[in-house]
């Protein structure tokens, strides 16, 4: 178990890196100005660029508005000579968060510990990391030029990087104007980095899955998306940590909830409830307050 944590620990420190690294190397290639691509033709399109000019063997499902793109490779992350030091001072469990009916409820477990020095002892592979690079590239360029005449660019990108070997899959989960203003230059790293939702996943059926069998595509809705991402900036608040040891666990959260959500202007919910399951607190928000709260803005360096 030990051994797992502290590969996601390692990965999850990688992406960032990884993700940032193949969105600025996108941000180098022009934007064609006219119409290229049909909508129900780009997933063959993605397909056959990334293996006609890169070499490179993917994936391409379009369900909905949600552009799956899986990627079978092998050794995502390598062991590293130079360990990195990490120091953990919160424990993190969220059990739920989720829109669920009309309530967008939160539930979690944060509570700060003595610090815990972890090492890191893998690292990114260079390698697979630039052909990473080379999909997000081929996938802008192709979303980037499309009909828009007649047709909506699909909404939501899910690259999907499965390593076939060591059964473990890195989810790069992106919303399209997130992606279309920080190419543009009107969105900052840091705060795209925080609207990029990662996940790491551990599955034995992902070995050997080369055609991504074991994975089910849907329509993710708007919803499903901002959960992920308060999820997402909680992990990266409390684990990485941004958070100062001493700092209101309780109202970062709800901050963080009510930004994410006003950063998007959903309103497809009653109510916002949040439950810390340690201290038994709970906060509940009707949605008119928080869309019209004028609460501080979460403070993420360079947003």
């Amino acid at each position: 178990m030990k051994s797992r944590l502290s590969l996601k620990n390692s990965v999850s420190t990688g992406l960032s890196s990884l993700l940032l690294a193949s969105l600025l190397s996108i941000l180098g290639c022009s934007s064609s100005t006219e119409p290229t691509f049909q909508k129900d033709k780009i997933d063959r399109a993605i397909t056959d660029i990334c293996k006609k000019e890169y070499g490179i063997d993917i994936k391409v499902t379009l369900t909905g508005s949600t552009l799956w793109v899986y990627f079978p490779t092998k050794d995502i992350v390598e062991e590293t000579d130079k360990p990195e030091k990490t120091i953990s001072i919160f424990s993190s469990e969220f059990t739920q968060i989720e829109p669920k009916e009309t309530e967008f409820k939160i539930d979690y477990i944060i509570k700060p510990i003595e610090p815990k020095e972890e090492l890191q002892k893998y690292r990114s592979n260079k390698q697979v990391g630039e052909k990473i690079n080379k999909i997000w590239s081929v996938l802008r360029r192709v979303v980037f030029s499309m009909d828009k005449a007649s047709q909506k660019e699909p909404q939501f990108y899910s690259v999907i990087s499965a390593d076939i070997k060591n059964g473990f899959e890195i989810e790069e989960l992106a919303y399209y104007l997130d992606l279309k203003k920080f190419s543009y230059g009107l969105m900052s790293v840091t705060e795209y980095q925080h609207r990029s939702v990662q996940e790491i996943k551990i599955n034995p059926e992902i070995i050997g899955d080369k055609e991504g069998k074991h994975l089910i595509p849907r329509d993710i809705t708007m919803g499903e998306f901002i959960a992920a991402q308060i999820k997402h900036r909680m992990k990266l608040r409390f684990q990485k940590p941004e958070a100062a040891r001493n700092i209101d666990i309780d109202k970062e959260v709800l901050n963080i909830a009510v930004y994410t959500i006003k950063a998007y202007n959903y309103s497809d919910f009653d109510e916002l409830e949040i439950n810390n399951l340690f201290s038994k607190n709970k906060i509940v928000l009707n949605r008119a307050a928080v869309l019209l709260s004028t609460g501080e803005r979460l403070s993420f360096p360079g947003s």
